[in-house]
């Protein structure tokens, strides 16, 4: 065992007995051992240091990097190390060349062997420590589902607020204490799910006998206009318009987007597809046009989609700081609210503003100017194919300027 090295050993489910004799070997050997408290209990007999991990990561890394190269150091961890697990955070602060990772059978692994069910078309997620939300949409659209929980994201927990978003019921697994005494395997359904208690170290495995997609709508970029809900005949932000604002809004996976003046939502319903970990807020003020986006959200099943009844600027003091600001509609406030957008965007971030008049236009260039930002225009001209008797024309539909802005 070198002290030039920190060695992760993955535990499995039975414990000590799991490791094979040269990781065994490691852990006994070691000066300091790290790691929860249930798996350094699992070496009564240690001779070495224990350090226990809770919240303590950046303690436990600068621990590890002033005892290199003077004392051999094991890292106990349950299962695979690298499986949502402790492997990633340390390989990120240590580097390669430091970090031994001995992996073991997962918990997950035990799962599905315990239920007997192939896991090499199974998806693993997990709600450890994070929002079930950012899992909502993966659940969705496949057809097998492993997931990590936690004490606070109990399976009961999970089952609620998958319920809530839309998911079909399907047949669910919860694997409490895998290789213990108390062992225990619950087959039930996942709305069952919800007024059951469990032991706190569990995992549950959900798989749906339908299609493998069961959203509401299907899941794409350029929906169909008569796909949505809308306000009213053509009011709603065309498809080939859409299309061009969001290439200009450069989205990723987690960007956080401001969409005011939202309309019929359908610009948010497609931010959201993009950003599947960020947040979309849709902004709006009007009564009728507050219920028409809700609908579209339903309708799309998008859970990452919160639906603001506010005028702005005022409404907009309450929301995060967003990395990309769509502005649809302004009620005539167009200079306060690029005041509160260009000082709220975060470093980076992009204003996307679509204007139908040369007033707005030179309002929005004008405004943008004023707070210190460069602007470039589009006019996107689109007509669309319309049948006349047994020939076919194009019809125009009314341009608009595409005004894309940063700092």
């Amino acid at each position: 065992m070198s002290a030039n090295s920190v060695y992760i050993i993955g535990i499995g489910p039975d414990g000590a007995s799991s490791l094979p004799p040269e990781a065994r070997r490691l852990v006994e050997r070691a000066d300091i051992v790290i790691g929860g408290e249930r798996l350094l209990n699992m070496f009564p007999s240690l001779s070495g240091q224990k350090t226990v991990v809770k919240n303590n990561l950046d303690e436990v890394v600068n621990m590890i990097k002033r005892n290199l190269e003077s004392k051999r150091m094991a890292v106990l961890a349950s299962g695979d190390p690298n499986l949502y697990g402790i492997a990633k955070y340390l390989v990120g602060k240590l580097g390669k060349d430091i970090v031994e990772i001995i992996p073991n059978v997962s918990t997950m692994q035990l799962a599905f062997a315990r239920i007997k069910e192939s896991w090499d078309d199974a998806v693993l997620v997990s709600a450890h420590s994070r929002p079930i939300e950012d899992i909502v949409d993966t659940v969705r659209s496949v057809h097998k589902i492993a997931i990590f929980t936690d004490d606070k994201h109990t399976p009961g927990e999970i089952a609620r607020i998958l319920q809530q978003h839309g998911i079909d019921n399907c047949r669910a697994y919860v694997c409490q204490d895998l290789g213990s005494t108390k062992e225990k395997i619950i087959a039930t359904d996942l709305y069952c799910l919800k007024e059951m208690k469990f032991l706190p170290l569990n995992v549950m495995i959900l798989i749906k006998d339908g299609p493998a997609n069961n959203s509401r709508a299907q899941e794409c970029f350029g929906v169909p206009d008569e796909e949505f809900h809308r306000l009213g005949e053509g009011m709603i932000t065309k498809l080939e318009v859409r299309a061009v604002s969001l290439t200009k809004m450069h989205l990723r996976e987690d960007s956080v987007v401001w969409d005011i003046g939202a309309g019929s939502g359908a610009v948010s319903i497609e931010a959201s597809f993009l950003t599947k970990r960020g947040s979309v807020f849709a902004i709006e003020k009007d009564d009728h046009a507050v219920a028409v986006i809700r609908e579209n959200v339903n309708k799309f099943g998008r859970c990452n989609i919160r639906v603001i009844h506010a005028t702005a600027p005022e409404g907009l003091g309450e929301l995060p700081d967003p990395s990309t600001i769509f502005i649809g509609g302004s009620g005539g406030e167009l200079a306060g609210i690029l005041k509160v957008a260009c000082d709220r965007l975060k470093p980076g971030g992009r204003i996307v503003i679509n204007a139908a008049t040369l007033e707005t236009l030179q309002a929005a260039v004008d405004g943008l100017k004023a707070n210190g930002f460069m602007s470039e225009i589009s006019l996107i001209n689109v007509a669309r194919s319309r049948d006349i008797l047994n020939l076919t024309r194009l019809e125009a539909l009314n341009p608009v300027f595409v005004v894309t802005s940063w700092r």
